[in-house]
């Protein structure tokens, strides 16, 4: 069911809200000339008109029985934030030139997450579309932005959004958004939503205004009011998320959808509203003839999540790999305190390697239960790997990027551990240059009472890191304005070393048959955990890799153990050319041979033809 307020042309408008047990609503027009416009209920409980004289640019409310005005809960835009009228937009007058885009494959994606108003100083969409020639050329082809629904003031992660239709106004609202994506696609890039189904914010919400069973008040909600996907009326809201996917799909031609954290997602209905989503897309990829893709945060190391639904899965096509982060993130930094502490051997990561997940029903000693499920059997492609996120960096007290926890050694070792993995690597914005601005959590709420609640809980969430320093105001501008990534670092010193390792690293991705091809099962992979070293060996098409990673902080000897061949160095972390002490590997392999590694280093060996 369509919803929200859809342009017809000629002055037409269709308008529909769900509301299912109000006696009366009505569009209440407030400019340019307020009037009110009466609605009929079908049986479904959608209340419908379509009205003359509206033209795009007019700005509305819904009239809830007489006593109540609220914005649109699909409002395509609020061009005065999350309390004042929704705008009647035209989506049809946007001239488009991608009509030959037909996105980048999965199995070929290089991720670079971003936040909109950190990633340049205007903070806009239309200030980003410069550095897009910069980010094709260090290699990547999907950026992956942060959630753009209309959130409170101009400063938020997204995370709490209350208007999901409606881009962001501070960011450039509608039209801002479809020149990035459009620009991004004659780029070559293709576009993932972040967007979140398992919550609403607290400001600006007025959903229970429409109908209580948006909520469903059977779950706790970790992050707010759990939605309602399978409870009385559930209909409704089922409905109200699909058609925001399919909005952002079809109105503004996105590539891809990352859904937020779903285990928030509570659904104990015959078809869980994952698989419903995922049937949604498919329909409409076909319809548009070409492969639109759903990937996912979740925290339940659930295979049933990326497994097609013939065999009883969702049919998400990929998710992120906490446990590969956790054990790349613990090797370099040596942490192990609070999820960290299931984590630090160097076991884990050749498992997360060979497998996917670290945790497959095993015992996790944080959690204090069983925990995952067995993902060796999944495809490389269903994972996506990462030394760094939003979340890892933003839940720290201090917001530290992994620069500024491990030497440049270590940025380069962590590099390699993602980019020679069987997986799809991901980016954290600034990361590909060692960027050390923090990214705290920040907000521009107006509501006093609900900002001393977020102090005193980040107040309350930061006391394990008790001793290592005071988090600042998250309401405050200067919280926000110290995240800004310093762009002019990356032609700068190690940064501009870093950022070419890097462009390395991804050319050696997309054009060597071993390390393109996410086969888990043409990989082999082996660890000697005293000496914190790790052996992988990846194959395809006649083409052969081998490296070495040494997590240890001190040199170590071993012995290579290689099928016979003519291998070749192509990569030495430690090579003065990268800024390491130089080193102390062969440029050729010989089978059986005892060598030398320096401290947190990897190499990388071809075998040449």
């Amino acid at each position: 069911m369509r919803i929200g307020a859809y342009y017809l042309g000629n002055g037409n408008c269709e308008f529909t809200v769900w509301a299912p047990t109000l006696q009366e609503v009505a569009v209440k027009i407030v400019s340019p000339k307020e009037h009110l416009i009466p609605m009929e209920k079908d049986e479904w409980g959608y209340w419908k008109a379509t009205a003359s004289g509206i033209e795009p640019g007019t700005h509305y409310y819904y009239k809830l029985e007489e006593n109540k005005e609220r914005p649109d809960p699909a409002s395509k835009y609020q061009p005065k934030g999350v309390h004042g009228p929704s705008e009647v937009i035209d989506n049809s007058t946007f001239a488009w030139n991608d009509a030959d885009w037909s996105g980048v494959p999965l199995d070929e994606w290089i991720i670079y997450e971003l936040h909109v108003g950190t990633f340049t100083p205007e903070g806009t969409f239309e200030a980003m579309i410069p550095r897009l020639s910069t980010l094709r050329d260090l290699g990547v082809n999907a950026i992956e932005i942060m959630p753009i629904g209309q959130f409170p003031g101009d400063r938020n992660w997204g995370y709490d959004g209350v208007y999901p239709f409606a881009v962001q106004d501070s960011y450039g609202g509608p039209e801002g958004f479809k020149k990035l994506v459009d620009a991004c696609h004659q780029h070559g890039i293709s576009v993932i939503l972040d967007v979140v189904y398992n919550h609403l914010g607290p400001e600006g919400n007025y959903f229970r205004d429409f109908s209580p069973y948006y909520f469903n008040a059977r779950y706790f909600g970790e992050w707010g009011d759990a939605m309602n996907f399978d409870h009385d009326y559930s209909y409704g809201v089922r409905n109200f998320c699909l058609e925001n996917a399919v909005c952002f799909f079809q109105e503004y031609h996105i590539d891809a959808l990352r859904l937020d954290a779903i285990q928030g997602i509570y659904d104990l209905g015959a078809k869980h509203f994952l698989q419903e989503l995922a049937d949604t897309i498919h329909h409409l990829s076909q319809e548009q003839g070409r492969k639109l893709y759903i990937t996912a945060e979740s925290d339940l190391n659930d295979v049933r999540v990326i497994r097609p639904k013939e065999v009883g899965g969702c049919g998400i096509d990929a998710q992120w790999n906490d446990d590969f982060h956790h054990s790349v993130h613990t090797l370099l930094t040596g942490e192990d305190d609070r999820y960290y502490s299931d984590f630090g051997k160097l076991e884990q990561l050749e498992k997360s390697y060979r497998e996917g997940f670290v945790y497959s029903g095993q015992f996790a000693p944080n959690r204090k239960r069983h925990h995952g499920s067995d993902s060796t059997q999944e495809p490389g492609y269903r994972f996506i790997v990462f030394t760094q996120t939003h979340d890892q960096i933003g839940n720290r007290v201090l917001a530290e990027r992994i620069a500024k926890l491990v030497s440049l050694e270590g940025l380069k070792l962590g590099a390699g551990a993602v980019f020679l993995s069987a997986f799809i690597p991901f980016l954290f914005m600034g990361e590909e240059y060692g960027e050390d601005a923090p990214f705290f959590y920040f907000i521009s709420h107006s509501d006093k009472e609900l900002i001393e609640i977020i102090r005193k809980s980040k107040q309350e969430e930061f006391k394990a890191f008790a001793g290592r320093g005071e988090a600042p105001d998250p309401q405050s501008p200067d919280t926000f304005n110290k995240c800004k990534l310093k762009w002019e670092q990356r032609n700068e010193g190690k940064h501009k070393v870093l950022w070419e390792f890097y462009q390395q690293l991804i050319q050696f991705r997309r054009t060597l048959p071993a390390l393109k091809e996410l086969d888990k099962k043409r990989l082999e992979v082996s660890s000697v955990e005293a000496d914190k070293i790790l052996f992988l060996r990846r194959w395809n098409e006649g083409s052969q890799i081998f490296s070495v990673m040494n997590f240890n902080q001190k040199d170590v000897t071993f012995t290579a153990n290689v099928p016979s061949g003519n291998w070749r160095k192509i990569l030495d972390s430690a090579d003065t050319k990268w800024m390491g002490s130089g080193s102390t590997l062969p440029e050729s392999l010989e089978p059986g041979k005892e060598l030398t590694i320096k401290p947190q280093s990897f190499a990388l060996y071809e075998i040449a033809g």
